[in-house]
This record gives C-alpha cells, sequence and structure tokens, in this order.
C-alpha cells in the first residue's frame, strides 16, 4: 500500500480539481449568458462561487492530497510518520470532505441543479471525494498520531465560513432570483427556514456533526499511528 497509495491520492486530486474548474466553468457560462445585471456580474458570481462550504472544502481536500502525495513519493524510501503540520492538513481536510458527504446526501440531493453543475461533477464533489478523504483516513499508510485537541483545529474554519456566510448573504443581489439576498444553501436561509432560529438549528446540528467527525478522524489517527 505504500508504493500505490500516493499515486491514489495524486490520481484524486485531478479529479477533484477537474471538477472544481468543470463546476466553475459552468458558473461563468450561466453569468456571460445572463440577460439581467445582477445575473451577469462575473466578481460576484466568482465570489459566491468560492463561498461553497463543498467548493473550499474541495480545494483544501486536494492540496492536501498534492502535498500528501508528492510526501509520500519523496520519502518512500523511510518507514517516517507523516510530519504533525500534513497530518493535520489531512485531518481538516478529512473532517470537511467527510461532513459534506453527509450534509448533501442528507440535505441536498434532491435539490434540482438548475444549471450550475451536472450529474458527474456533483457526485465527484459530494460523493466521490469524501469517499476517498474517509479511505484516506482508515487505510492510508504512515499516519501520525495527533494529540487529540488537534480537532479544535478543525472546527475553526468552519465558525468563521458560517460568520462570513450569514454577514455577507445580505449585502449580495442573487444573480439567480435578483433577490437582495444570497445563501449558498437553503437550510442557511432565514427566508425559507422561518427565520434565523431555523438556521441556527441547522447550524448546531452540523457543528455538532464537524465535532463528532474531527473527533473520528483524530481518533483513527490516534489509533493507527500507536499501532505503528
Amino acid at each position: 500500500m505504500t508504493t500505490w497509495w500516493p499515486y491514489v491520492r495524486l490520481a484524486a486530486a485531478v479529479l477533484g480539481l477537474a471538477a472544481i474548474i468543470r463546476q466553475l466553468t459552468l458558473s461563468l457560462g450561466n453569468a456571460l449568458s445572463s440577460e439581467t445585471a445582477w445575473g451577469g456580474h462575473l466578481p460576484t458570481v466568482i465570489a459566491n462561487f468560492f463561498s461553497y462550504f463543498t467548493i473550499l472544502s474541495n480545494v483544501l481536500a486536494v492540496i492536501a492530497l498534492v502535498i500528501g502525495g508528492l510526501w509520500m513519493l519523496r520519502t518512500r524510501r523511510t518507514a517516517e510518520a507523516e510530519p504533525a503540520w500534513l497530518a493535520t492538513l489531512l485531518a481538516c481536510a478529512s473532517t470537511y470532505m467527510i461532513v459534506t458527504g453527509i450534509v448533501y446526501n442528507l440535505l441536498l440531493r434532491n435539490i434540482p441543479l438548475a444549471g450550475i453543475s451536472d450529474v458527474w461533477t456533483n457526485e465527484t464533489l459530494h460523493v466521490v471525494i469524501p469517499l476517498v478523504m474517509l479511505a484516506d483516513v482508515l487505510f492510508a499508510p504512515r499516519r501520525r498520531a495527533l494529540p487529540r485537541g488537534a480537532m479544535l483545529t478543525a472546527v475553526i474554519f468552519p465558525i468563521v465560513w458560517a460568520a462570513y456566510t450569514l454577514i455577507r448573504a445580505n449585502f449580495i443581489t442573487s444573480p439567480a432570483t435578483g433577490n437582495p439576498w444570497w445563501y449558498p444553501y437553503p437550510f442557511l436561509d432565514p427566508h425559507l427556514q422561518g427565520g434565523y432560529l431555523g438556521v441556527i438549528a441547522y447550524i448546531l446540528g452540523i457543528a455538532v456533526a464537524i465535532i463528532a467527525v474531527a473527533a473520528f478522524v483524530v481518533w483513527v489517527g490516534r489509533r493507527r499511528g500507536a499501532s505503528r
């Protein structure tokens, strides 16, 4: 496994990057063909694209997989465990991608794509890459055992992202509808959830999921690191 796992990481990174580029291309195509000023405003469309938790998580996963794969190739003649910074990067990327897969399949799978994605892009970003990152947690060789407190590091980005999303939303005109607000996901939109109490309930539920998944990722890393 030590000999071929770097190539699994690198191949998954290429697939993830291709899906991100494909989805960005679709978003830009929609903007360029839009007949409204707000729908064709490219800076907003691009900023919105990189405001999706799914996209940011996949970008981080691609970076982590490339770095992790190249590190394994460079050090393939040794049996040393991955450095702590790489283990932390992989743990965070794995946590976000596993949560992305869970949230998508529980809350978002039946939402129409409406031209913002296609089937293979959607499944790659929400199912395939999350499964790869889960497999990386369970099977990738030379994992390092992180301290239990490392799971708190994984919580920082989702908190910042949620605050950014809720603050930014009311300063943006939705490219698709022209509404004077834009939320990346329906469960974050207070206009659809009966107010902010409904949104907060979803955020708390997802926060619990993130903490639980981060704890699981760190626990598995500690068990596998200890077994080495």
